[in-house]
């Protein structure tokens, strides 16, 4: 219970009991429980959403949806895309990258990376049909947080010295353990909510989500807490973009 309050206290502003707040120390005990918060998280806001769309338009109910998923993080994962941009846009050598990922300050690219994730997050859910936008919502951060536990699964960390996300080093049992309860439970609501196409969203959001970790790895030779906020803000419009793409295809539910 103390690991599951960690995690839900890392992952999200929902405050918790201070003895349950996230520990330092704890935090790579905490990953396991990734993919149930990332559940929870669409849970909750796919309730909301369901109020937002008989209340408004669809397009202004889905901007208030993206809303939410962000703030859910308090935004801590779009800091890491645009981070993540700023440095991996800027053509520099390795050890360039990653002291312009340090930086706080937020560059052009990160700035542009920000505008288009929102845009396309925002363009691809409200054009979901009604039937299927539940499921996309509680899939999007499910993805998200189930990506986190396969970058850092997969890859060293790349800094020399610790970082936040150096926390997370060992247990790598207890991540491979959330990957697969991940999946388990990406591949469950997807075929509740698609069918049979639940299973190629599902699968080729996990490809993408491969092929960005072969890239970090190209790029710095491993993650940074930078790279997890990009790689979960990636992986959350994955989903809705598969969705789309696939229904609109003529895929059936």
């Amino acid at each position: 219970m103390r690991s599951f309050l960690s995690a839900i206290s890392f992952l999200t502003i929902i405050p918790v009991p201070h003895r349950y707040a996230v520990e330092r120390t704890n935090l790579s005990k905490t990953s396991i429980f990734f993919p149930v918060v990332g559940l929870l998280i669409g849970l909750f806001v796919s309730g909301i959403g369901y109020l937002l769309y008989h209340i408004f338009p669809a397009q202004v109910a889905t901007i208030f949806v993206v809303a939410l998923l962000a703030s859910a993080s308090g935004a801590l994962h779009l800091d890491g895309l645009a981070d993540t941009c700023d440095g991996f846009l800027s053509a520099r050598p390795r050890d360039k990258v990653l002291a312009i990922m340090r930086d706080s300050r937020v560059g052009t690219m990160g700035v542009v990376g920000i505008i288009f994730l929102v845009i396309i997050k925002w363009t691809s859910l409200t054009n979901v049909s009604a039937g299927a936008r539940w499921a996309t919502i509680v899939l999007m951060p499910l993805t998200g947080r189930t990506a986190l536990l396969v970058m850092m699964a997969l890859l060293p960390y790349a800094r020399s010295e610790g970082g936040l996300a150096s926390a997370f080093l060992g247990h790598n049992g207890l991540k491979w353990w959330g990957v697969c309860i991940g999946i388990v439970l990406l591949v469950i609501i997807s075929i509740m909510g698609f069918g049979r196409v639940g299973v190629i969203i599902t699968a080729t959001s996990l490809g993408v989500i491969l092929v960005f970790c072969g890239y970090c790895y190209g790029k710095i030779g491993g993650y940074t807490g930078d790279t997890l906020g990009a790689i979960c803000e990636i992986s959350e419009v994955l989903p809705a973009l598969m969705a789309l793409v696939i229904l609109r295809g003529g895929g059936a539910l």
